[in-house]
């Protein structure tokens, strides 16, 4: 992830984020994006940002995306993780439960990228991002790929927006891939 809050104040990002998360509910987009419980928030409803502001910040907003060893996953905005240093002591990234299991990969994503998924037992899935849904870096995520009991998500792989255009640009009008 590019570091794109160096002119960004604590106070500017909590009240971006809870300014991007009232959008979201406002567009119908389910979000469970709670930035009240985290340990680095700030009182954010002094700030107001200017349209200009929030245009700025939104342009830059940069997501990662955390997908667990069970199958779920979830993405979360940049401006949720504070730049921390050399010996610092770490910043929570998703809420690891027996139900979700540990984290396979987690990974800077565009809302316009697909993911594959790979499971131990062979399983194969195709995703897009943006079915994913955007919550704080607290939650557990959601089913991105239901998988049995005894089956593990093993590896996770991106597949950047332009080469999957490069597929779809393969087939012709009746939906056939070429064999050229």
């Amino acid at each position: 992830v590019v570091n794109n809050q160096e002119d960004v104040s604590i106070e500017e990002r909590y009240a971006y984020l809870r300014h991007a998360a009232s959008l979201r509910l406002i567009e119908g987009e389910e979000s469970s994006q709670d930035i009240s419980d985290d340990e680095d928030s700030v009182d954010a409803t002094q700030i107001a940002l200017s349209a200009e502001r929030i245009q700025d910040l939104t342009v830059r907003e940069q997501f990662v995306l955390t997908i667990t060893e069970n199958g779920f996953g979830k993405r979360s905005s940049a401006y949720e993780y504070r730049t921390i240093h050399r010996g610092g002591s770490g910043i929570r990234n998703i809420s690891v439960t027996n139900k979700n299991g540990p984290v396979v990969a987690s990974f800077p994503i565009s809302n316009t990228d697909d993911i594959m998924l790979v499971t131990n037992q062979g399983q194969i899935i195709r995703c897009p991002v943006h079915d994913i849904r955007i919550t704080g870096r607290n939650a557990q995520g959601v089913i991105v790929f239901r998988i049995s009991d005894n089956e593990k998500v093993v590896a996770v792989s991106k597949i950047p927006a332009s080469e999957s255009d490069e597929d779809h640009e393969d087939e012709n009008d009746s939906g056939e891939i070429s064999e050229e």
